[in-house]
């Protein structure tokens, strides 16, 4: 396994833990994560690796700052996660770890508002909104009910990590069968 999937591993897994215990990814983990990432594609790639690098986490990190503009509920440490996910993958494996940690904050999310709220209720609610909604003509008003089950938090730092588990198996597998 290369020195930046080992180095990548240890930062995501990091932050997993943070997210899913405190809510939080904290600046210690990325800032140093992203330089890491840089530094680990410089060595192990000269400039060519360092450039891969620094492309993945511009990229991803742009992509991630429009999404913190137009989402204001989106936290910063989101958007580090990812900017050192590019900068530990590369532009293509970047983007690809990106949207598999979208998909499965989503997946994730979904089960945990199953979970909490129970289907049955979950539909009944939705079906509320639309009838709300049809007889407003689509002009239903937000409202900021803390209870709601859609303001509860999404662990993208789990996400990640089995993103870029899902992203670099391929090495992860080699490393193994040469271990065993």
């Amino acid at each position: 396994m290369s020195l930046s999937t080992v180095v990548l591993l240890l930062f995501v897994c990091v932050a997993a833990i943070t997210d899913g215990t405190r809510h939080k990814i904290y600046n210690w983990t990325t800032y140093p994560g992203i330089l890491a990432g840089i530094a680990s594609g410089a060595i192990t790639g000269g400039w060519d690796g360092a450039e891969s690098a620094i492309g993945g986490f511009l990229v991803c990190g742009l992509i991630m700052l429009v999404c913190f503009v137009f989402f204001p509920d989106m936290g910063g440490g989101d958007v580090k996660l990812i900017a050192m996910m590019g900068a530990g993958l590369g532009i293509h494996d970047g983007i690809l770890a990106m949207l598999w940690t979208f998909v499965l904050g989503f997946v994730g999310g979904l089960a945990y508002l199953v979970w909490q709220e129970g289907a049955i209720r979950l539909m009944y609610r939705l079906l509320s909104l639309l009838r709300e909604a049809a007889a407003m003509r689509g002009r239903v008003q937000p409202t900021e009910n803390p209870e709601s089950p859609l303001n509860r938090w999404l662990f993208l730092g789990p996400a990640a990590l089995v993103s870029v588990i899902i992203v670099t198996w391929p090495e992860i597998e080699s490393t193994i069968s040469k271990i065993a």
